[in-house]
């Protein structure tokens, strides 16, 4: 069952978090992650929630996408996404 890593970003350093995103999409791609949604425009239609910038990736399974955020590799990305940025992760199963 296919697994999506939800975030709420409000980018605050722009140019660390261009670096970020450059270093973390081959750790993504290692993981068979793939984005399906990257910061896109959007609208919230219900509810007081006002995301800055979402970003929705699909792993094969949560399993997986535990193995990522769990991995050496992302752990030496996790500061430099802190320090560019704000926000929210949530780790949901799909249907």
């Amino acid at each position: 069952m296919s697994a999506y890593l939800i975030a709420d970003v409000n980018v605050e350093n722009a140019d660390s978090y261009a670096e970020y995103r450059r270093q973390v999409l081959p750790l993504i791609e290692r993981h068979s992650g793939k984005f399906i949604v990257r910061g896109g425009a959007h609208e919230t239609l219900e509810g007081d929630w006002r995301p800055a910038r979402l970003v929705i990736i699909e792993f094969p399974s949560m399993a997986v996408l535990k193995q990522w955020y769990g991995s050496p590799e992302y752990k030496k990305l996790i500061d430099l996404r802190q320090d560019a940025s704000s926000g929210s992760l949530v780790a949901v199963e799909g249907a």
